[in-house]
C-alpha cells in the first residue's frame, strides 16, 4: 500500500519554483491516494435475548411520565401556543400605528397568562370535586330482595370479633 510522502521541513524561507512544483505534486498525489481499509462502522448481528434482568433505561427526549402528566403537559403547550398569534397581531397593529408603548405591549403579552391562571385553577378545582364525589351505583332487582349490612368490631391484643347484623 502506498504511504503518504512526508512533507519537507519548513524553515520560513520561501520555496523556489521547482520546490513549489514538487510540493504541489506531492500534495496532489497524497489527495488521490486510496484510503486505507479501516472499518468505520460495525453491525452486531448476534441475536438479542428475548428477556433479561437489566432494568429499562430512559431514552433521550421526553422522560417517562404517567398518562395524566403527558396530557397535562400537552394541554399547557397547546394553551401557551394559542396565545402567540393574538399577541403578535396586537403588537403588529401597535407598531404599524406608531403607538407601540412598551407598557401596553407588556400588558398585551401578560393578559393571556392572567386569564389562564384562574381558568386552570377552576379546572383543577372541578377535577378534585369530581374525584372526591362518591361513585353512583344503580341496582335493579327483579323479585324479592333482602339487604344486609354487617358492622365488624375487633378489639384487644388477642382479637375478639363481634359482628352485628342490621336488617
Amino acid at each position: 500500500m502506498n504511504e503518504p510522502t512526508p512533507a519537507p521541513v519548513r524553515t520560513g524561507v520561501p520555496l523556489t519554483d521547482d520546490e513549489a512544483a514538487t510540493e504541489a505534486r506531492r500534495i496532489i498525489a497524497d489527495a488521490y491516494r486510496p484510503a486505507p481499509d479501516v472499518p468505520t462502522s460495525y453491525r452486531d448481528t448476534s441475536p438479542l435475548p428475548a428477556y433479561g434482568d437489566t432494568p429499562p433505561v430512559a431514552q433521550q427526549g421526553t422522560p417517562p411520565m404517567s398518562q395524566r402528566a403527558v396530557d397535562t403537559g400537552r394541554l399547557m403547550l397547546t394553551a401557551g401556543l394559542s396565545t402567540v398569534p393574538p399577541g403578535l397581531i396586537a403588537i403588529g397593529v401597535l407598531i404599524a400605528s406608531r403607538d407601540a408603548d412598551p407598557t401596553v405591549i407588556g400588558m398585551i403579552c401578560a393578559a393571556p397568562a392572567a386569564l389562564a391562571v384562574p381558568i386552570l385553577a377552576l379546572a383543577r378545582l372541578f377535577t378534585r370535586v369530581a374525584e372526591a364525589a362518591p361513585d353512583e351505583h344503580h341496582h335493579h332487582y327483579n323479585g324479592p330482595v333482602w339487604q344486609e349490612n354487617t358492622t365488624t368490631h375487633t378489639h384487644g391484643l388477642i382479637a375478639r370479633t363481634r359482628n352485628e347484623h342490621h336488617g
